[in-house]
């Protein structure tokens, strides 16, 4: 049986279904959008994702590029990260077409989600983010990203599935790798602060009681 298979079997059969509608890039982010974000330390492999219906950014991340690997894309993932312990890093599942990126994620901030594949690198897709990455405080907050991880050379952890492996894949094997910096010290000193307008409209729909600074981890 295959990885996606055996996924598959281990699914209700509405969600089946539903797994199977999501045939494109949209469809996906769709999905993601469509849970609640629960910023817990509990990390999920995507299987209990499905059957929980909530995510945050690592386990919604990863249920993507699942999801994106079962319509012929690569399962990539790329962390983009702020200084250590400042704010939450954000993990983005990668798609590619026509040799350009794009980015679907899920995220408490409604900005920080989905990006169409128009992106000749990664590090010009990340600094899409740049401004809207922002901390309670009204803080730009990013300051590097990770290059990215195939998940398919780690199905013998069974991480769609299995929860251990799950958190095998995500704490051994895909956080704790440098950081490749986006902008310099004396760059981050010069910073703005995020006007109050500005602000207001990235933390639309956002439910702040689950954002850094302000959740009960």
């Amino acid at each position: 049986m295959s990885f996606l298979t055996e996924f598959e079997s281990q699914l209700p059969s509405a969600l089946r279904k539903k797994f199977q509608k999501l045939d494109s890039p949209c469809a996906i982010q769709t999905y993601l959008d469509s849970m609640p974000y629960i910023g817990e330390e509990r990390d999920r492999s995507p299987l209990n994702v499905m059957l929980d219906n909530q995510s945050h950014c690592l386990d919604g991340g990863f249920l993507a590029a699942l999801c994106l690997w079962r319509i012929g894309f690569q399962p990539l993932l790329m962390d983009i990260v702020p200084y250590p312990g400042e704010d939450d890093d954000h993990v983005l599942a990668l798609y590619k077409i026509e040799g350009r990126w794009g980015a679907l994620a899920k995220s408490n901030y409604v900005n920080l989600g989905f990006r169409e594949p128009v992106y000749k690198s990664l590090r010009e897709l990340a600094m899409t983010y740049f401004e809207h990455y922002v901390s309670v405080h009204q803080e730009k907050m990013l300051r590097g990203y990770i290059r990215p991880l195939d998940a398919s050379r780690y199905t013998h952890l069974n991480w769609a599935v299995d929860e251990a492996g799950a958190n095998t894949l995500y704490y051994k094997h895909f956080y704790g790798r440098p950081a490749i910096p986006l902008v310099t010290k004396s760059m981050v000193k010069r910073l703005s602060p995020v006007t109050d307008r500005n602000y207001k409209s990235e933390i639309l729909f956002t439910n702040l009681n689950e954002s850094f600074g302000i959740r009960k981890d």
